[in-house]
């Protein structure tokens, strides 16, 4: 039974049933009003014509003496009596004629008949009572000073007379002078047993109505609805434990939703087994691509220097290099190395694009540049050299700006190279790092026989350099905002004697928190070297 009514059919059932239930209570509410209305304007409009026939019994220039008298006559005697025919021909509750006092709620009573059923006495000529209802005083008062019926049914309920209606209107005298009100009280016992008649007929009209067409309504709902939908829900259960496709929903035809819902079905049923299979095969796909990308990571920064301190015999030095591909595999690449025993060569250069075709190209460009890098080169022979050779393979376009420079331990002279490279930051002897200002030439393998000139400065034990790729000042945080050369410069100042090493985890850690969580989108790259002592003439000399 649970299951019949939080099953759709059972939902849609007992919907049905409430709305015809709410259905007929309106019905019945509505036509109950309309029908009460009706009958009581019928039963007040009779009353008033059967007070309209008993005013015209009346003497109202009698009343006046009547009540001065006390006494009454013969001719009192017959209209009474008539008043007593018309109750009963007319099958009413009574009716009596009174004079009504100045507060118009007291009643003195010149005549009062009463059907002989009713129950009621009859009260005497002359007695006085307030027997007005307070809500129907404003009526009286109507009734009285201005001659006009009652604006409202004057109905009232008793445990004696049940419910009836009355009927008021003026008696007026030869002089038009209104003398009394004369009233028609008319039992609607028969009004209010039809009221229950009727609501009981329409009770049992709704219900047999919402019955028959339950029956119906289930009929066409399990056959072309619900048989379809759990046929589909059937369908759908079985594919879900099992994932294989089956043509049970093609017996359905049906043009509306549900045969839409079963066309959708299927098909969807189909397109997610191609899509499993095809997904499967990505995946196998990625996961070896992945596998490979791990391998070409490790190749990468394995090709880099990574052992710090690089040269633990060499006291005149301390040089410390990160590099942050912003994919598995970097464009940027660092180098340093001995060009022979006095001279050391430090290489910053970055490539184009991003990802493998990136990183290849990375790889013949710092091979090219570390080969060709002898004693005694001059390093814009170097970069001219280097630039050619890129270019004869370089199908993709690519480029790459680099910095190399090569430090005489001796004299402390620095020679080097730009090609369309970041400038770099000096401090001299632990001050503020500035940034060199220099004329960058022309980027590698961008154009065959470019000419590329070597610049020199003097450093002094106590000097340190700078270098990175524009991943460090082009790092973007959520609202777009570059970190920028002067937030660089301004970190490198407050932290300019701190060695190497630990300068290089500063500045990545002040990018980080001004990254916050907004994706790297560039190698990060960064390289420090300071010169500490100068080296002895002639030692390492072979």
């Amino acid at each position: 039974m649970i299951k019949r009514v939080t099953g759709l059919a059972g939902k849609l059932t007992v919907g049905i049933v409430l709305f015809g239930m709410l259905l007929g209570t309106a019905s019945s509410i509505i036509g109950y009003r309309e029908f009460t209305s009706v009958l009581e304007q019928q039963y007040n409009d009779s009353a008033y014509e059967i007070a309209e026939t008993a005013r015209d019994y009346l003497n109202p220039d009698m009343f006046e003496a009547y009540l001065k008298s006390g006494k009454t006559d013969k001719e009192y005697d017959r209209i009474l009596k008539m008043l007593d025919e018309l109750v009963v021909s007319t099958n009413i509750t009574l009716i009596y004629v009174a004079s009504v006092g100045s507060d118009y709620r007291t009643l003195t009573y010149l005549y009062d008949s009463m059907h002989p059923d009713s129950g009621f006495d009859r009260y005497p000529f002359g007695y006085t009572a307030k027997d007005v209802n307070e809500k129907f005083v404003n009526n009286v008062k109507n009734i009285m000073t201005k001659g006009e019926r009652a604006t409202e049914y004057l109905y009232s309920y008793s445990k004696e007379s049940g419910a009836h209606t009355t009927a008021a209107i003026p008696v007026y005298d030869s002089k038009d002078k209104i003398v009394a009100m004369l009233c028609v009280e008319k039992n609607m016992t028969r009004l209010e047993n039809a009221r229950i008649v009727y609501v009981q007929h329409v009770l049992i009209g709704t219900f047999v109505s919402v019955v028959l067409f339950l029956l119906g309504y289930s009929i066409f709902l399990r056959r072309d609805m619900i048989a379809p939908i759990l046929e589909v829900t059937k369908e759908a259960k079985r594919f879900a434990d099992f994932n294989t496709p089956s043509d049970t929903l093609r017996s359905i035809r049906k043009k509306d939703e549900i045969g839409v819902l079963a066309r959708a079905v299927s098909k969807m049923e189909t397109d997610i087994v191609a899509y499993v299979e095809n997904l499967t095969a990505v995946t196998a796909e990625k996961e070896r691509i992945g596998a490979e990308l791990s391998v070409a990571t490790q190749i990468q920064a394995d090709m880099l220097p990574r052992i710090f301190p690089a040269f633990p015999e060499r006291p005149e030095i301390d040089i410390y290099a990160t590099m942050n591909p912003a994919k598995e595999v970097g464009g940027d690449f660092y180098d340093f190395f001995m060009v022979d025993s006095r001279h050391l060569a430090i290489v910053m250069a970055d490539v184009s694009g991003k990802g493998v075709p990136a990183a290849l190209f990375m790889v013949i460009g710092k091979t090219l540049i570390k080969d060709h890098t002898k004693p005694g080169s001059k390093l814009g022979d170097v970069f001219t050299e280097v630039n050619n050779l890129l270019c004869e393979s370089n199908s993709g376009g690519l480029f790459i700006t680099a910095f190399e420079g090569v430090l005489d331990l001796v004299t402390g002279e620095f020679c080097f190279v730009n090609a369309g490279h970041e400038m770099p930051f000096i401090s001299k002897a632990g001050g503020a790092y500035e940034p060199y200002k220099l004329r960058p030439g022309f980027v590698l393998a961008g154009m065959e026989d470019m000419q590329y000139k070597a610049g020199s400065m003097m450093l002094e034990p106590g000097d340190k350099v700078f270098q990175y790729t524009d991943g460090v000042t082009e790092a973007t945080d959520l609202d777009n905002q570059l970190y920028g050369m002067g937030r660089l410069e301004d970190i490198l100042g407050r932290n300019a004697k701190l060695p190497p090493t630990e300068l290089l985890a500063v500045v990545k850690a002040d990018l980080d928190k001004f990254v916050g969580e907004a994706p790297q989108f560039d190698d990060i790259t960064m390289l420090c070297l300071e010169y500490r002592q100068a080296m002895e003439e002639g030692k390492g000399d072979k």
